[in-house]
C-alpha cells in the first residue's frame, strides 16, 4: 500500500498519512480532521499482517459515508478469520486474495460497490472488455472456483475455527509469559485477529532466535520485507524502539495446528531464549538493576 501511495505522489496526487497509536489503531478524530474538500479516497488495511491488529473499520466507513469519500480497505488478512460485511461497514472497495484462506495461490478479488454510491474504475488492462471492462484477459477459472469453495468453507467454519485458534494463541502467549520475563506484546490484544500474536523478546536478537528454533515456521517480520535487515516499520510506527523491534517474532496459527504443536513451540522458544540470554551480558546487567539507557558506551580501538 505504501508503494501505491508513493506512485500516486509521483503523479502529483496529495497523500495524507495518518499515524497509529501504540496499540496499532488509527485515531478516528485524526481521520476526521485529515479529510478536506479535496479528499476523494480513504484506504487502510482491515487488519495488519505483522501484528494482527484490526482497525475500527465500521467507524471509518461511517465517517467516509458522512463525508462523501470513497472507502477502500485491504481485507486480505481479515477474510476468513473474522466476519467481513461490506454493507455494515460502508466499504466501497475491498481487496481480497484466495491463498490466505487456503484457496489457490495467484487468485485475488476486488469488490467494487455498484450502488449507493456506484464506483467506476478505469481499466487496468485494455482489450476484450472482460470483468465488466475493468481488466481484460483470460480468466483463471480453476482459481476462481477454488477461491469460491475456500470462502464457502470459511463461512461455514469461521466461528468454531476462530474460537479454536484464539484458544491456542492464548495458550502459546500464557505459556511463554509464565516461563519468561521481559516479553512485550506488539499491538492491541483486544482488537486482534484470533490466530496472530507478535512478541518482542528483550535481550534476544530476533534472527538468532529464529535460527535457534529453525524447526518452527515463524518470522521476524512480514514476508514482504523478509529480504531486509531493517527493523519492522510497522513496529517503529507503534513507537517500539529499534533494539526491541529487532527482537520481535510473529507467531501465526492455522487450521491444521494442534495444541501439542503449540506446547512444543512454547517449550522450544523458552529453551532457546533462556540459552541466548545466558550469553547476553546486557540481560545480566538488567537483572542486576542497571539502567542500560543511562550507560555511556565507548568504542575502543586496538593497536
Amino acid at each position: 500500500m505504501l508503494d501505491t501511495c508513493k506512485r500516486l505522489e509521483k503523479y502529483g496526487y496529495e497523500v495524507t498519512y495518518l499515524p497509529v497509536a501504540k496499540d496499532g489503531r488509527i485515531d478516528l478524530d485524526d481521520l476526521s480532521r485529515a479529510i478536506t474538500s479535496k479528499t476523494i479516497h480513504i484506504s487502510i488495511m482491515y487488519s495488519n499482517n505483522e501484528i494482527g491488529v484490526i482497525q475500527p473499520i465500521q467507524e471509518i466507513g461511517k465517517i467516509a459515508k458522512e463525508k462523501g469519500v470513497l472507502f477502500h480497505t485491504d481485507g486480505v488478512q481479515a477474510l476468513g478469520k473474522i466476519p467481513v460485511d461490506v454493507q455494515r461497514d460502508n466499504i466501497d472497495m475491498i481487496s481480497l486474495t484466495a491463498h490466505k484462506l487456503y484457496g489457490p495461490k495467484g487468485c485475488g478479488a476486488l469488490y467494487v460497490r455498484r450502488r449507493n454510491p456506484r464506483v467506476q474504475l478505469s481499466a487496468q488492462i485494455d482489450g476484450g472488455g472482460h470483468e465488466r471492462g475493468m481488466r481484460s484477459g483470460t480468466l483463471n477459472v480453476p482459481g476462481i472456483v477454488g477461491f469460491g469453495k475456500a470462502a464457502e468453507l470459511c463461512q461455514n467454519e469461521m466461528a468454531e475455527e476462530s474460537a479454536r485458534l484464539r484458544g491456542m494463541r492464548d495458550r502459546l502467549k500464557d505459556g511463554l509469559f509464565a516461563k519468561l520475563d521481559e516479553l512485550y506484546i506488539n499491538g492491541s490484544m483486544t482488537h486482534r485477529l484470533p490466530h496472530n500474536i507478535n512478541i518482542s523478546f528483550a535481550f534476544v536478537e530476533g534472527e538468532s532466535l529464529l535460527m535457534g528454533i529453525n524447526d518452527v515456521a515463524v518470522s521476524s517480520g512480514s514476508a514482504c520485507t523478509s529480504a531486509t535487515l531493517e527493523p519492522s516499520y510497522v513496529l517503529k510506527a507503534l513507537g517500539v524502539g529499534e533494539d526491541l523491534a529487532h527482537t520481535s517474532i510473529r507467531f501465526g496459527l492455522g487450521r491444521f495446528n494442534t495444541q501439542e504443536e503449540v506446547d512444543y513451540v512454547t517449550n522450544r522458544v523458552v529453551e532457546v531464549v533462556q540459552r541466548l540470554r545466558e550469553l547476553s551480558p546486557l540481560y545480566e546487567m538488567a537483572k542486576e538493576g542497571i539502567d542500560l539507557s543511562k550507560l555511556n558506551w565507548k568504542a575502543t580501538a586496538e593497536h
